[in-house]
């Protein structure tokens, strides 16, 4: 947050039109930061995060497109939502919480062809009938693309590395 707000805060204020992604993990106690800055937020993992997306959305008049972040390998180490829990959380997210939930986002586990689990995301997508994807980052686009992303994270491919600082 602190990197997007040196980056970007100045662009926004003269230029309303910029839609901004965030597609790194969203800490709660950052979401209000992330809430001023950002139109699309790829990583919704957690009922607290989605509550109080919620509330800034119905405290500021302002909506929000959203992501969930499916722990699409089942690995304890990374975030995002059990694959057996997310039409429970997709339904709290869209029925009590009112978020506008485009799509789902994995990340697949690294060292592994990430093929099988986009097309995992994919067919959970199209069974909660979502109409968009987000998959795929700089060393697997292509592939996602073929598999049916909508919205890739192409970041280091565009920006290079990003300053050890953050």
């Amino acid at each position: 947050m602190q990197e997007a707000s040196l980056k970007w805060m100045d662009i926004i204020n003269s230029n309303k039109k910029i839609n901004l992604h965030l597609v790194g993990g969203l800490q709660s106690n950052k979401a209000k930061d992330a809430f001023k800055i950002f139109n699309y937020i790829h990583s919704l993992d957690s009922e607290k995060l989605a509550r109080i997306l919620s509330d800034l959305e119905k405290k500021y008049s302002k909506r929000i497109n959203y992501f969930i972040q499916v722990n699409i390998g089942d690995e304890n180490q990374k975030k995002g939502i059990k694959i057996s829990l997310v039409p429970d959380f997709l339904r709290y997210c869209q029925k009590d919480l009112k978020l506008n939930i485009l799509g789902l986002m994995c990340i697949p586990p690294v060292n592994v062809s990430p093929e099988s689990y986009f097309l995992k995301l994919k067919k959970l997508n199209e069974d909660l009938d979502l109409k968009d994807l987000s998959m795929g980052m700089s060393d697997d686009f292509e592939m996602a693309i073929k598999l049916g992303s909508t919205y890739v994270r192409v970041g280091t491919s565009i920006f290079g590395q990003r300053s050890s600082q953050f």
